[in-house]
């Protein structure tokens, strides 16, 4: 499936979502913890003069990197011995673990991409700490190992990342992400003999893996080598497509396309499905504002580049061609996204294929002579099957209240895999066949739980403003709805990222206790389109903080949870998210779990991809964004005086993508305020990062540590 061809997104952190479980009385009963003693942290004295505003920023050291500077190592190993001090003493934590470890420990399938008669899929048998990849011979065949990231790296955060098969199947072209990072080192694989290929490429970031339709190299994205020192923290810019020839070094590989005069713009490559062209999508941002750019594929490599698209104006998401015809998905004049054909001897005159509908269009792929839609509806997945000239056929049957993906494929080939899930259900994999419009089970997961003993409901609640937010609620039935139930609520709200129902492990475990999930789809995120991301960024992003406050106190205005057992959890974005409404409802939060978070909206833009951001936060060098950012930002708005909710920091030292001196700064400023006797600590993860690439064992462990933590704070008593 094609989607949003976002180069560098504010990517949404693969976090999991436990709620606590729940407690028989309406009201919190934990008693608070002794005052804990931090450590000590210097206080500088550096002042930034900003448009007439005095701003302190007494915590500047602590954006070092952890790895160059001593004494920032030195403040993490101390935050981490109080803060495992502290979780040692919850009872809850080794509950939570052996439930989650048993809740993991099930068999879980990739989705399979077909080359040549060859299947690629990646399967986990339970509790490895990464996924392994395997290919068949044949639909029937029996899969054999092609690579084993486990074996990598004794603490099995060394993962496999990006792959891609060439088109007949020969070669496996594959990136290595290590401890977490957003760099990745791209290798290819002969899948016959399962050896390496010597070719390897490096300094790989934000980058689509394409090949060529001959097999005879790829084209890939990259930033110029950083200096010694400053591969995690300097800004990322300068980033062009290359083609790699296989059996050549990186230093032969040919510049295909860049753009000096614009540095900060990314740039990534897709090869036509009928290999004849190579489509270039350029964005500054996370705004999905892309320009196009042509280029003819000839024997002596590309030719002369053609503008397609040269406003930055809006989405353009390439679906097929035939010859001169391409389909595409874009917002152009439709904020809910449409189906649109382009000649491309004639770039500016566009045909409607598919209008724009209720539902928000997410995505497109060919699969045979079909084009598949997917579409999300009140933010619950539906998908459609159209012709190449977007007349209808049928839609695609899905299972209750959930969300599909993949339907990727061949122009050539009427066969294409999905995965579908729900709050409760674990992914199946299901193969489907164009032409007929069947759908069989490819992989379905054997399971230690019944998904039945589990309800999800969606609710829609008023915020500030009087607009309607959809939440969904999540709980085991049977459960007494007589009184509150401790809740955990998440939030992301940004970047057009739609919050969807999905399996974790690690959520039903506190769900199967009898605790209560609620996930609300805030404006900012893409559930709605256009319209709905712009109603929650920029100027409007207290919208967003405003949808989340008001969540809590329709929770427990409904009696869903009891006052004072509201827990808040977001990541990455999310993680702003919860700084931002710890710091304006403190009174209405048991507990706050904000993750790898932008917490410094003065300075976010500084470091690796913060730059990308500003569609989203604005400028902090513009007056009337500086003031915007400065009123909301987490790390400046810390109220002393003010008695704060239990706050659980989440951040990892190999964080490239937000850095963790954001979350370093506003847990030296919190525990600096006097700001109650609730504890306010931070966990700092080794070898890890923004997210992706984490090892299942490290998943389940801080999982537990924080939902361990949310439990005490909310009422819980865990036996």
């Amino acid at each position: 499936m094609h989607h949003k061809n976002l180069s560098a997104p504010l990517a949404l952190v693969a976090l999991v979502m436990t709620p606590v479980a729940a407690q028989a009385s309406g009201a919190a009963t934990a008693a608070p913890a002794p005052m804990l003693a931090y450590p000590d942290t210097l206080r500088g004295d550096t002042v930034d003069l900003q448009f007439g505003v005095d701003v302190a920023d007494p915590y500047r050291w602590l954006e070092d990197d952890v790895r160059v500077n001593p004494k920032v190592a030195e403040w993490v190993a101390a935050q981490n011995k109080v803060t495992d001090a502290y979780l040692a003493t919850l009872p809850g934590r080794e509950m939570f673990k052996q439930r989650m470890t048993e809740l993991y420990n099930y068999e879980r399938f990739g989705l399979p991409r077909k080359a040549g008669t060859r299947y690629f899929y990646t399967r986990n048998d339970g509790l490895q700490p990464q996924s392994v990849l395997y290919v068949r011979e044949g639909l029937q065949g029996e899969g054999r190992v092609l690579i084993d990231p486990n074996l990598w790296a004794k603490d099995g955060a060394t993962a496999l990342a990006e792959w891609q098969p060439s088109e007949d199947g020969k070669y496996l072209l594959y990136s290595v992400q290590d401890g977490g990072t957003d760099w990745r080192i791209v290798r290819v694989k002969d899948v016959a003999t399962g050896r390496d290929l010597p070719d390897e490429v490096r300094w790989v970031k934000f980058s689509a893996l394409d090949w060529a339709k001959d097999g005879s190299g790829f084209y890939y994205s990259r930033f110029p080598e950083p200096k010694e020192g400053e591969a995690f923290q300097s800004l990322n810019e300068n980033h062009a497509v290359y083609f790699h020839k296989l059996g050549t070094p990186q230093s032969a590989d040919v510049l295909v396309h860049a753009t000096p005069d614009r540095p900060k713009l990314n740039n990534s490559a897709v090869v036509t499905d009928d290999g004849k062209y190579l489509l270039v999508f350029g964005s500054e941002g996370t705004d999905a504002r892309l320009g196009v750019t042509l280029y003819p594929i000839g024997s002596n490599g590309v030719g002369k580049p053609v503008t397609l698209v040269g406003d930055f104006a809006n989405n353009w998401d390439y679906v097929t061609n035939r010859g001169p015809l391409f389909t595409f998905v874009t917002n152009k004049d439709a904020p809910r996204e449409r189906l649109v054909s382009m000649d491309i001897r004639r770039p500016g005159k566009l045909t409607e294929l598919v209008a724009e509908s209720e539902d928000t269009l997410v995505g497109a792929s060919r699969v045979g002579d079909r084009i598949i839609l997917s579409y999300l509806g009140d933010a619950k997945s539906e998908a459609r099957m159209i012709t190449l000239d977007g007349k209808k056929v049928a839609d695609i049957n899905l299972a209750d209240i959930g969300s599909a993906s993949g339907f990727g494929g061949k122009s050539t080939d009427p066969e294409t895999f999905y995965a579908f899930s729900s709050f409760a259900r674990p992914t199946t994999i299901y193969r489907l066949d164009t032409a007929t419009g069947k759908s069989e089970i490819f992989a379905e997961p054997k399971l230690t739980f019944k998904p039945d003993d589990f309800t999800v409901e969606q609710r829609f609640y008023k915020s500030k403003d009087g607009t309607e937010i959809p939440m969904f609620v999540v709980m085991k039935k049977g459960i007494d709805r007589s009184k509150g139930s401790p809740t955990l609520l998440y939030g992301y709200g940004g970047f057009n990222v739609s919050m969807t129902p999905g399996f974790s492990p690690t959520r039903l475990a506190g769900v199967d206790k009898g605790g209560v999930l609620a996930i609300a789809n805030l404006r900012g995120g893409g559930e709605y389109g256009k319209a709905w991301h712009d109603a929650g960024r920029l100027d409007k992003k207290q919208n967003v903080f405003d949808d989340f406050i008001a969540a809590a106190e329709y929770l427990i205005a409904e009696g869903v949870a009891g006052k004072g057992q509201v827990a808040v959890e977001g990541g990455s974005n999310g993680g702003l998210l919860v700084g931002a409404v710890v710091n304006q409802r403190p009174d209405l939060f048991a507990a706050g779990l904000p993750a790898v978070g932008v917490m410094d909206m003065l300075r976010f833009d500084r470091f690796t991809a913060g730059r990308y951001w500003v569609d989203d936060y604005g400028y902090p060098s513009k007056e009337s964004d500086f003031k915007n950012l400065l009123s909301y930002s987490p790390y400046h708005n810390i109220r002393s005086g003010v008695s704060y909710p239990a706050v659980l920091v989440t951040t990892a030292d190999t964080d490239d993508r937000v850095v963790p001196g954001h979350s370093f700064k506003y847990t030296a400023a919190l525990q600096h305020a006097k700001a109650g006797d609730k504890p306010h600590l931070i966990r700092v993860e080794t070898r890890a990062g923004h997210g992706s690439g984490k090892p299942t064992d490290k998943i389940i462990a801080e999982a537990a540590d924080k939902y361990a933590f949310a439990a005490k704070w909310t009422g819980l008593t865990v036996e």
